[in-house]
């Protein structure tokens, strides 16, 4: 590790005699006017000294009180106010949230690539950091989600704006000044901070026991695991709001402070009573002490009852339902956050995330025993955080509520489906932490309930406290998707100059002429310039001909090898340094440059209609059909997909413009907002983003395909088909131009058709099918009873056939076909024996009412009969090759196999 001591003895430090001392108890070194202070002022090497006691003079009225005067202090210091950015990172590929504002510049500010958007500047930026998420609500701290002041420099090496010196005494201002906290109350601690790639050496600024601000000094790259000098250097601080405002009001906890009036209304609707003040703060002092990384949680509650002196049993019963309120209250506004910004609850990505903090709350709640809807804590919620720091939430808050709900749903779905899914796990007399992952991890089975379920069948488990903290490291980081490599040897093309990229100068240029730079193993062929459009953003390679001194070669692929763009052809290649003529298959050019504008049309419409929260989630253009993936909850209505479709059209109609503009990605930013990032992230200093429609634009996206120049050229756009390929994710496939004329002549033929085969006209199709459904509904009741005198029928024949082996009544039947064969099962297992057999075929289905394992019962079964397959608790299923329906050779096998399954 780097560390680099001199650039830590600041000028503060050394005009005023700040003493340097190191701490007996974690080896750091730390800088205070105290000089009787003997260690680094850190938990848990101290105690808290500001609950109950708050130090200085200021005393705000809320946290926006802090905030504002955070936020003026540094405006009065020349930096420029930017406005908070969203908690989802669009901007970038390597994590899904923000965890701090210095998150918002990466990588493109700190890698020198783009201008920030001010310098200096100062921000108050929601975050949100999972890794201890376990720690919400027992520590007294914990937050996933919070707000990070901060002000940031960024010192280029030809322009320096400040460095440790200013960074330091800043601080100090702000906290003894500002906030009138005495100055031999705030200590500096030396470390080093990494994060998203950057390093650099940092204060911990920590007032009576608690740290309240990180001063980073950034000037290192971390790359494979080691440390190298940026060019530039960049002053990251991080000061916490919530934390700064706990300290200033000294309440016994961060929650306390900070959620307030949720907690007085969740105490009061759910009947929680408040806790003994004086109580609260020993033991968050004490917990603070003894946090979780280090100590278990059972065995921190008996350390700290046996400080207090009190049981250790009544601790927990006071303390438990003071926490559950806690998770419930930080909970709800991370996840409201997540939602607002675009986040669906899903069982992947960073959906996942959320929902595991939703389940987490509905723990909480069903631990207080609230059986009131989990949407009702959020409304209560949501209405306080959009009266005073968050009114964006106000929009967002049917949505966040819809979606709450239906999280609340399917988490009751699952408790009911937990023993089934936990019994496997159970046979083998021992459930490890691995398989409680599993089972949240695929099946949703929080570890609590999991340990219940086994706990009811005699198997003891262990949560470890962690457990949520192990599971957020899992899915942390998005997977990283490889690129489509080149397909020539990078040594082959390095050298070469730039392609000139034609089909972006004139979008309608079917022919050109071009040099040939060079050719690679005599089918990849470099020219100066090109119009032929290589592979990217979803859109496939242009397609046509080279024609040349030796004759035409095909173009059958075009992909890029950096600067340089290649084409695959087909037929004899061209010479090195011969002038040909390119054409391109203009047709399919011109369906492919429909489906790309029609796109972007389709997915403004879509967000039109079904609301903000939706983001593209994949696309890819083609003829006849293309696709556009997006996050929603649910399938589109036939109401919506018809509005989406008028949305989409009236688009059209319109004749919008459409307009490539190639801006500065901080301007670019400043302009649109993050929505640009809707197709994903985008590299580069300059970004080509296509607006669709004057002020305001219709639509903007970053994007790098090729596009008509207005609207009205994309023709009719239809959806053809809307499924659901994952949850949380719609698939849309769709068509637009000739290819959508021909889809809607089809439709129009089927119907013809259909119309003719039932004798009516095509006017008069939707009453004939009316009719011809209501025919068929007639029969199938006749249908239905016709079953249910067959079932009866074959039950007596069951009950005619029961066999008693060791107390399990049995019966062997065999039927022509399924069509009622679960129904007749149900009514054997419930009302008269405890095992049927089903035979059909060579198929073998076993049922039972639970005296038996279905799936131990198959299993010995097939064995007699020298088949294969298995099942669960109640059903199991196999065959045998050649038993053709032969009930009684079943018979015969069932007696033998019953007597070894365990009942």
């Amino acid at each position: 590790m780097v560390f680099d001591e001199e650039l830590l003895r600041t000028r503060l430090f050394r005009s005023e005699s700040f003493k340097r001392g190191k701490c007996p108890y974690c080896g750091h070194h730390y800088w205070t006017l105290n000089q009787g202070q003997e260690n680094c002022g850190d938990q848990p090497c101290t105690p808290y000294g500001f609950i109950g006691n708050p130090p200085g003079t200021y005393r705000p009225s809320s946290v926006a009180d802090v905030r504002e005067k955070f936020l003026s202090f540094f405006e009065r210091r020349g930096h420029a106010r930017v406005n908070r950015y969203p908690v989802v990172a669009r901007w970038r590929d390597d994590v899904y949230l923000v965890g701090a504002s210095i998150y918002d510049f990466q990588p493109w500010v700190t890698e020198g690539i783009v201008p920030p958007p001010a310098n200096p500047l100062t921000i108050s930026q929601p975050s949100i950091r999972l890794t201890d998420v376990d720690k919400v609500g027992r520590s007294g701290r914990h937050l996933t989600g919070f707000e990070m002041m901060a002000h940031h420099a960024f010192n280029f090496p030809d322009k320096k704006v400040y460095w440790v010196d200013e960074t330091v005494e800043y601080a100090h201002e702000f906290l003894t000044k500002e906030l009138g906290i005495r100055e031999d109350e705030v200590t500096y601690k030396e470390n080093i901070w990494e994060g998203g790639g950057n390093a650099g050496e940092s204060f911990e600024v920590l007032v009576r026991g608690l740290e309240v601000a990180t001063l980073v000094f950034m000037h290192y790259r971390i790359a494979d695991g080691e440390y190298r000098d940026m060019p530039m250097k960049i002053v990251d601080t991080g000061y916490g709001l919530e934390r700064i405002y706990w300290v200033l009001t000294g309440k016994p906890t961060v929650y306390e402070a900070v959620f307030s009036p949720f907690l007085s209304w969740a105490r009061s609707r759910f009947g929680v009573e408040r806790p003994d003040d004086a109580l609260m703060q020993s033991i968050a002092t004490l917990m603070g002490q003894l946090d979780p990384e280090v100590l278990a949680l059972d065995k921190a509650y008996e350390a700290v009852a046996r400080k207090i002196g009190i049981d250790a049993g009544e601790l927990v019963k006071t303390v438990k339902p003071q926490e559950a309120l806690y998770v419930l209250a930080d909970h709800s506004r991370t996840v409201s956050w997540m939602i607002n910004d675009g986040v669906i609850p899903s069982n992947s990505g960073v959906g996942y995330l959320a929902r595991l903090l939703i389940r987490r709350m509905m723990r909480y709640a069903r631990f207080l025993g609230i059986e009131e809807p989990l949407a009702e804590v959020f409304d209560a919620h949501l209405k306080l955080l959009a009266a005073t720091d968050y009114p964006e939430l106000r929009e967002g808050a049917p949505l966040i509520l819809e979606l709450v709900d239906m999280e609340d749903k399917k988490y009751k779905a699952t408790l009911k489906a937990a023993p089934q899914l936990v019994e496997k796990y159970i046979r083998s007399g021992k459930i490890a932490v691995e398989d409680l992952v599993d089972l949240y991890d695929s099946h949703g089975i929080p570890p609590e309930v999991a340990a219940e379920a086994a706990a009811s069948r005699g198997v003891q488990v262990t949560v470890p406290d962690d457990f949520y903290e192990r599971i957020t490291k899992m899915h942390q980081r998005p997977a990283k998707e490889e690129g489509k490599r080149s397909p020539v040897p990078p040594e082959e093309v390095v050298g070469l100059p730039p392609t000139r990229e034609e089909f972006y100068e004139d979008v309608y240029k079917s022919k050109s002429r071009a040099r040939v730079i060079k050719v690679i193993e005599g089918r990849w062929v470099v020219l100066d310039s090109t119009i032929f459009y290589p592979e990217g953003g979803g859109q496939p390679a242009d397609r046509g001909v080279i024609r040349h001194g030796g004759g035409e070669a095909a173009v059958v692929d075009v992909q890029r090898a950096g600067p340089v763009i290649v084409h695959e052809v087909s037929g004899a290649a061209p010479r090195e340094g011969e002038e040909v003529e390119l054409e391109i298959d203009w047709e399919r050019r011109l369906d492919l440059m429909r489906m790309h504008t029609g796109t972007h049309v389709l997915i403004q419409s879509i967000r039109r209609v079904l609301g903000r929260h939706v983001w593209q989630a994949g696309a890819q253009k083609d003829v006849p059909t293309s696709r556009i993936d997006v996050t929603h909850y649910r399938l589109p209505t036939q109401e919506e997909l018809r509005r989406i479709e008028e949305e989409a059209n009236g688009a059209v109609m319109r004749d919008l413009p459409v307009r490539p503009l190639v801006l500065p990605r901080t301007e670019a930013e400043r302009r649109f907002g993050f929505i640009i990032y809707q197709g994903g992230v985008v590299p580069g200093k300059v970004l080509r983003i296509l607006q669709i429609g004057e002020d305001p634009p219709f639509d903007v996206q970053a994007c790098g395909g090729t596009h008509l120049t207005r609207t009205g050229l994309i023709g009719p756009i239809k959806i053809v088909k809307v499924e659901k390929i994952q949850e949380g994710v719609v698939r849309f496939t769709f068509t637009t131009g000739r290819h959508a004329v021909k889809y809607v002549q089809e439709l129009e033929g089927a119907m013809d058709e259909a119309a003719r085969r039932l004798g009516v006209g095509r006017d008069s199709l939707l009453q004939a099918v009316d009719k011809l459904v209501a025919e068929l509904r007639g029969r199938e009741a006749v249908l239905r009873r016709l079953a249910s005198k067959a079932v009866q029928a074959d039950l007596e024949e069951a009950r005619r056939r029961e066999i008693n082996l060791n107390g399990v009544r049995a019966a062997v039947v065999a039927l022509e076909g399924r069509e009622y064969a679960q129904e007749l099962a149900r009514a054997y297992t419930s009302s008269v024996g405890d095992v049927l057999v089903e035979v059909i075929g060579d198929e073998v289905y076993v049922y039972t009412n639970g005296k038996v394992r279905a799936g131990d019962a198959a299993k010995a079964l097939l064995g007699e009969l020298g088949g294969r397959g298995g099942g669960g608790a109640t059903y199991a299923q196999g065959r045998v090759e050649g038993l053709r329906g032969d009930a009684a050779r079943v018979e015969t096998a069932l007696k033998h196999a019953l007597g070894g399954v365990k009942q």
